[in-house]
């Protein structure tokens, strides 16, 4: 997969590693010539432009890219970035880095975006996730369908405790993708049980996470 990614300073250069090791090629485009260090990032490829200038997507070859991050520190180019990869250069995905929480409701599909990532939100979604035991806690909203990651820690008392995950009547429109459980990842399949303490990653629709959190968590919840 070939993945252009506009910012070259910490957020983009951790992004790029990340992608590299895991076998991506990746091009990462800055406009301020001090931000060009390839010695940090050697196997990726370096791009000294202006991600907003048609001419500069163009040099970038972002046709040709299956993937673009915009991560500037700056909600602005990430807009523009983004808006131009999807509608002049038709790239599949983009990502939108949020900088600032009052501009999230601008990282949309009207401009371009297919995910936006708001460092805030992120981060106040995994300290709830670290104190909260039977809360239903949203990390994540993906925009095209309507749906949520959220994650809950199951209790003591959740009456679900070591029933396999294919007797739990989960609502509908809702996935149980993951368990967590002392730091393995197990695959939540018919026989798979579900355990005190366990980690569990659902993809919720938004309208049904109340039932569901009531469902694992009722007496937490007023049940």
């Amino acid at each position: 997969m070939r993945v252009a990614i506009a910012g070259a300073g910490a957020v983009g250069r951790s992004i790029a590693r990340e992608l590299i090791d895991n076998g991506h090629e990746v091009l990462l485009i800055d406009r301020a010539a001090d931000a060009i260090k390839p010695e940090r990032v050697p196997h990726a490829e370096w791009l000294l432009a202006d991600s907003c200038e048609l001419s500069s997507l163009e040099e970038a070859r972002l046709q040709h890219c299956d993937v673009v991050i915009a991560a500037t520190g700056d909600d602005k180019v990430n807009l523009v970035t983004s808006l131009l990869a999807k509608t002049e250069f038709g790239v599949p995905r983009t990502v939108g880095r949020v900088n600032h929480p009052n501009n999230e409701w601008l990282f949309t599909e009207a401009w371009g975006v297919d995910v936006n990532v708001s460092t805030p939100r992120i981060m106040s979604a995994l300290v709830e996730e670290a104190v909260t035991v039977g809360d239903l806690v949203r990390l994540f909203t993906f925009r095209k369908g309507n749906a949520n990651l959220v994650e809950m820690t199951l209790p003591d008392d959740s009456p679900f405790v070591g029933k396999p995950t294919g007797l739990v009547p989960w609502p509908e429109n809702c996935a149980l993708v993951t368990i967590l459980r002392d730091g393995q990842v197990y695959t939540p399949d018919a026989e798979q049980p579900i355990e005190a303490g366990d980690e569990l990653l659902f993809v919720v629709a938004a309208e049904v996470e109340e039932e569901l959190e009531r469902m694992l968590a009722p007496t937490a919840h007023g049940g």
